[in-house]
């Protein structure tokens, strides 16, 4: 029977941001925070396993107190139990000292078979913290899984590696990241939601997983960012005018100008 961490991040829900053309800065306020969708394919394709093979679910995410509710919907999916970093320590941490704190979180839980999270958040696509988290643990890693076989003390995993797919095959413990493709996530049951607020949630500081804040936010991280800008563009705008035989002759003309068409 596994027993699986599962690291989940909860992000802007991309669907409702919009863009300040001015400014050119996304538009945050009153935008929804849901956990990021390749985190919810960790979190389902764990519960399809505890489904199968038995086990225990524990989902751990580090943000603002509000990211209780990415572990309550993470709970109300399946998982077992939740725990949060937060405080103003972990603000802003690259990563490295994302990786960094939940390596040391990690730890304090206890004993695992197999840690998973998604391959990359929606917010950063940096595809780095699940892997250097692992580096961190010392972990055997496995990276842009499809599908995940367990066999008594080894895993076989599928990756999907864009112009092929490999399978591997290794010892637990392991750190699996997975990609959007290997499942579709569940929706959690009414029962299930409500069931979710009487499951376990613990909240940790830096000083509960000894780390100080000076290895953590941006005195930890090995990046800075210098500035972050929403690029935008106007459409051109062209009018083509005449009779059909004439405008399309024109269109044509235009778009080989352009480079949208080529003729041979």
């Amino acid at each position: 029977m596994p027993n699986m961490i599962v690291l989940a991040k909860q992000v802007l829900y991309t669907q409702d941001l919009r863009i300040d053309r001015t400014a050119k800065t996304l538009k945050t306020e009153g935008v929804a925070r849901v956990i990021s969708e390749s985190d919810k394919n960790a979190i389902e394709e764990a519960v399809r396993l505890k489904e199968k093979h038995g086990g225990k679910i524990t989902v751990l995410t580090m943000g603002p107190a509000q990211a209780k509710e990415a572990l309550r919907e993470a709970i109300a999916m399946g998982a077992d139990e939740g725990y949060i970093l937060t405080g103003p320590e972990f603000e802003n941490s690259d990563a490295h000292a994302t990786a960094f704190a939940l390596s040391a979180a990690i730890k304090k839980i206890g004993e695992f078979d197999m840690i998973l999270c998604g391959e990359t958040s929606e917010d950063q696509y940096s595809f780095q913290v699940g892997p250097r988290t692992a580096e961190i643990l010392n972990l055997p890693q496995v990276t842009y899984a499809v599908k995940i076989t367990l066999q008594d003390s080894n895993i076989v995993i599928e990756r999907n590696l864009e112009d092929c797919y490999e399978t591997v095959e290794s010892k637990l413990p392991v750190f699996v990241t997975v990609s959007r493709e290997i499942n579709e996530p569940r929706l959690p049951t009414l029962m299930a939601i409500m069931a979710a607020s009487k499951k376990p949630m613990t909240a940790w500081t830096a000083a509960d997983i000894g780390l100080r804040p000076s290895e953590l936010g941006p005195e930890g991280s090995l990046t800075e960012p210098l500035r972050s800008a929403v690029a935008t563009g106007e459409r051109k705008r062209v009018l083509i005018e005449g009779e059909p035989s004439d405008a399309t002759e024109k269109l044509v003309t235009a778009l080989v100008g352009e480079g949208v068409v080529k003729v041979a």
